[in-house]
């Protein structure tokens, strides 16, 4: 096939929390395979800028994923308006760096509400085009988070490994329809937020430095390749799986 096998030209791609980090490094990479893309978040003027750095071919809708009732209007209108949606991912989510102890249930649940609930809303009324159309990719992002225990982070770890069952249960349904679903599972990304926040603590970024295999952090656009790559011809076999793109983080000791 060569390098065509990797392409999106022709494809529409939605992108949830698509207007910063790593949703962004991922538009930008499908920019580049020539796909449509519509990037979602709550923050207009985030998601403008966002399109107005990745140039032609991208745009935006403004939409709180959180808002499940929303989910499925929002899913008919950004398909009366843009076309099918051939490709998901399912990026959005919110993070809550506490001790369990002092962890509330409506913090529990909000981080569930975001990082779960909603996915599974907006994946089920995408899926209903692409069942019907029998061809699909859906990338969920699950985390480091969601593959070992990390302390302080309960409640967003325990959202993240509820991704990976969720992909498990779907592919036996999906998958007869030739809709595949994927989960990739980034390491520590370099990020304006990230950094700030490792550098408050040092011990735990040299915890974080000692993980990693490789010799630096990773990039947002390192997601955005295996997205690419998951979401094109290249990976049309490839369902079910975890991808951890971490640096050997999950192995490293």
């Amino acid at each position: 096939m060569g390098q065509e096998a990797f392409s999106l030209e022709g494809k529409t791609a939605l992108i949830t929390g698509g207007g910063t980090g790593i949703g962004l490094g991922i538009a930008k990479e499908f920019i580049n395979a020539k796909a449509k893309v519509i990037i979602t978040g709550r923050r207009e003027d985030v998601l403008k800028n966002a399109c107005e750095a990745l140039g032609e071919n991208a745009y935006y809708v403004v939409a709180d994923l959180s808002l499940l009732d929303t989910i499925p209007a929002l899913v008919t209108d950004i398909e009366s308006e843009f076309g099918s949606i051939n490709i998901l991912v399912n990026n959005a989510g919110i993070h809550l760096k506490k001790w369990a102890q002092e962890t509330t249930d409506e913090e529990f649940l909000k981080i569930i509400q975001t990082n779960l609930l909603s996915v599974f809303a907006l994946t089920r009324e995408v899926a209903k085009g692409m069942l019907e159309r029998k061809s699909g990719s859906i990338i969920l992002i699950s985390s480091m988070a969601g593959l070992f225990g990390i302390d302080r982070v309960s409640a967003y770890g325990t959202s993240k490994t509820a991704l990976i069952g969720l992909m498990n249960n779907l592919v036996t349904e999906y998958s007869r329809d030739n809709v595949r679903i994927n989960c990739i599972a980034p390491g520590w990304i370099n990020s304006d937020m990230f950094l700030n926040a490792i550098n408050q603590d040092q011990e735990r970024k040299q915890k974080i430095t000692n993980r990693i295999a490789l010799p630096d952090f990773g990039k947002p656009e390192d997601i955005g390749n295996a997205a690419v790559y998951l979401s094109s011809q290249a990976g049309r076999y490839v369902t079910g799986v975890v991808l951890p793109v971490d640096g050997g983080a999950t192995v490293n000791f």
